[in-house]
């Protein structure tokens, strides 16, 4: 039995601010190296990165100071994955991104995975 019920959008946003705060704390890449995929990628502007790439990718990289999400919605593909879109505002100093994404979860292995994560700016 998976953890999938009728809470499938609250579970998926809950796990993308997992990912957001591991961020923020400088361990995005250790967070995401451990709950990606073997296969999965990350689609950023000018980049297509696999799991290890994506390690070395946040290890060089400021994190970012905070984070909103806005607008999200879910789309269910099937018993054991969904997909989470939403619109993300993010700030690092005097910089802020706005940002459109979506992330492929599959329920794997006891936990929620990512297999795809796309980021384009708004």
């Amino acid at each position: 039995m998976t953890e999938i019920t009728d809470d499938l959008p609250a579970r998926l946003l809950h796990e993308e601010h997992l990912g957001w705060r591991a961020i923020l704390d400088g361990r995005g890449g250790e967070h995401y190296a451990r709950t990606m995929t073997r296969d999965a990628l990350m689609i950023v502007e000018g980049a297509v990165l696999g799991r290890d790439d994506m390690a070395t990718a946040f290890a060089s990289a400021p994190p970012w100071d905070s984070y909103e999400l806005h607008e999200p919605a879910v789309i269910r593909l099937g018993d054991r994955a969904g997909i989470l879109v939403y619109r993300a505002t993010a700030t690092r100093g005097e910089h802020t991104a706005n940002l459109r994404m979506s992330t492929t979860y599959l329920y794997q292995d006891g936990g929620w995975k990512v297999a795809a994560h796309q980021q384009t700016p708004a």
